[in-house]
């Protein structure tokens, strides 16, 4: 934790921008819309915007259009009753979980009111028709296609503030319940039509930032998302505290000293992170999401499309308890119970990377100890969850020291956590959400609240015959070396023959050259202040990444070099790679 604040926290993209692709504010955005429309007798505006954007925001600034006719196309969707019957099924009465929903959006609109919709757009014979809202491009593609945008991160601290999911009024329900509708529904079904529109829309709209949108023009915006796809790149990050949240990041990441603490960050999690770009000097920003559902073969590999689709499978985060506490005592599903129980296709196998630990010695808790009787921890767990005894987690589950740069394995089913005083980065697949906590220390959420328990699907889950004996054997000490040369060590360090993610580490004072394998890459900076990210035959500029940063390097790149740089150069330095298996 002496180490020089180098992390950045706002990486951007500069695209290429030809004449006036970008404009900001709403007077500029009305003026260039209006600019186009003076080429027509009549035009109609579609204004598709994703769940969580601001609609009276957007409408209001809109106004300047002055329009003949204003359509909010959400009066064309079922009800927020009718809503609320379809989407039970769904949702569940279970504060976290819920049900993958199938299908479109378009299948929760009423054909008879898109179809009057329609007429009264044809009725108009001169001007400017604006349709508006979420299903907007179901009523109409329009003359002119927007497409209003906005981060899950921003939608997040917004449900937070008070703002209700879409068609609902539960501003005052719990954050969790806001989540699980966003997370099982909304966002399913938007970016399922987002991903047919992303090829056509003629803007893309930056709502992040509250009175300040930016406006993109559609194909400077695919362009930018092709460049992204073929030379390396960072996610935004973003932090949150949390009831066991440590210091580490604070200092290396460069975050408010004044704020308590900072549990955990994504730093590598495309469906959470944004992206920024950056247009003449304006930095816009959009989902990451958008890369992956506009540029998957070229960002994944063919490979590793043909096997996930538009989904991005790997993910790295960070998990700080130094200075903090234990994380909760937690399980993963199985395949199977995932994809029966909740309609995920693969699930959350994972890892922790032992980025640093704290001067005390540090451990994580890992698989049950040889011997155990099953039944007698099963019912000490529920006595815990009543309140009637603090679960003795010692006595029945491995407690593992561990020291920077350990890399411990977790094949789902496996009982789990970081204990204090470890700095984590968590490398896994994507199904984030779904983690079993079987015992929390008897601690309240932030929220004042006892954070959710979730034994019944736990027990389901917990494999127990990994004792210590078979943690020890399969998931502990299992880094391999695969090369010794002159200036590089090549360790293979997972992850375990259950989990599809093949883990690398590099130690090296040279360049190191990589092929993709068809896979894409993403990796993290683990020791040293600074790495250059080289094209062999020039194809992309320098990268440079530096301390505890995540970057990825999409399949399309083919290879790359990985050089010390600045004051890292000609010293060694480390980093860890994960991609998929093939």
């Amino acid at each position: 934790m002496k180490k020089k604040i180098s992390y950045d926290r706002f990486p951007c993209t500069e695209i290429a921008c030809e004449g006036n692709a970008v404009f900001v504010g709403y007077p500029a955005i009305v003026e260039t819309l209006l600019a186009r429309c003076r080429k027509r007798k009549k035009t109609v505006i579609a204004v598709e915007l994703y769940p969580g954007t601001d609609k009276e925001e957007v409408r209001g600034g809109l106004f300047g259009l002055l329009p003949e006719l204003v359509l909010d196309a959400e009066e064309c969707a079922f009800s927020p009753d009718e809503l609320d019957r379809v989407f039970a099924p769904n949702l569940t009465d279970d504060r976290v979980f819920g049900r993958m929903i199938c299908g479109e959006l378009a299948d929760y609109f009423l054909p008879d009111k898109l179809a009057d919709y329609r007429r009264k757009i044809a009725q108009v014979e001169e001007g400017i028709v604006l349709v508006i809202g979420t299903g907007a491009s179901l009523v109409t593609e329009g003359d002119i296609l927007l497409y209003g945008d906005m981060a899950r991160w921003e939608i997040q601290l917004r449900y937070r503030a008070g703002m209700p999911n879409w068609r609902c009024e539960n501003n005052d329900a719990p954050v969790l319940a806001k989540y699980k509708r966003g997370f099982f529904i909304e966002w399913r079904l938007a970016d399922r039509l987002k991903a047919k529109l992303l090829p056509q829309i003629d803007y893309l709209l930056d709502t992040n930032q509250r009175g300040e949108p930016k406006l993109l023009e559609g194909q400077t915006f695919r362009q930018g998302l092709k460049t992204l796809a073929h030379r390396p790149f960072r996610l935004v990050p973003y932090f949150d505290p949390g009831v066991w949240g440590g210091q580490w990041m604070k200092e290396v990441c460069g975050l408010d000293p004044e704020e308590e603490n900072y549990a955990w960050s994504f730093d590598g999690v495309p469906e959470e992170n944004s992206l920024y770009l950056s247009c003449h000097g304006i930095r816009v920003e959009i989902p990451a999401m958008d890369l992956v559902l506009s540029e998957a073969p070229a960002l994944l590999g063919e490979r590793v499309h043909a096997r996930f689709g538009r989904e991005f499978p790997i993910r790295f985060d960070f998990l700080d308890t130094i200075g903090g506490q234990n994380l909760s005592l937690q399980v993963h599903p199985l395949t199977e119970y995932i994809q029966t129980q909740f309609g995920m296709h693969y699930t959350q196998d994972e890892s922790y990377y032992i980025l640093d630990t704290a001067e005390e010695e540090a451990a994580v808790y890992l698989g049950v100890k040889n011997g155990i009787d099953k039944e007698a921890m099963m019912q000490a767990l529920c006595r815990a969850e009543k309140g009637e005894i603090p679960f003795p987690a010692e006595e029945y589950i491995n407690r593992i020291p561990v020291k920077k740069h350990d890399h411990v394995l977790i094949p789902a089913g496996t009982i789990h956590c970081s204990g204090a005083g470890a700095m984590v980065l968590e490398i896994s697949a994507t199904p984030y959400i779904f983690t079993f906590k079987l015992w929390d220390w008897g601690r309240l959420g932030l929220d004042g609240l006892p954070r959710p328990i979730h034994l019944h699907h736990g027990f389901e889950n917990i494999q127990w015959n990994r004792d210590t004996e078979w943690v020890m054997k399969e998931l502990v000490g299992q880094g391999k070396l695969l090369a010794d040369e002159e200036g590089c060590r090549t360790e293979r360090t997972g992850l375990h023959q259950r989990e599809f993610i093949e883990t690398k580490r590099f130690t090296f004072n040279r360049p190191v050259y990589q092929t993709m394998e068809d896979s894409v890459h993403m990796l993290n900076l683990v020791d040293g202040e600074e790495v250059s990210v080289v094209s062999p035959a020039g194809v992309f500029p320098p990268f440079c990444v530096h301390y505890a940063e995540t970057f990825i390097i999409p399949a399309a790149v083919k290879e790359y070099l990985l050089v010390p740089s600045g004051p890292s150069e000609g010293k060694e330095v480390m980093v860890i790679q994960a991609s998929v298996r093939g």
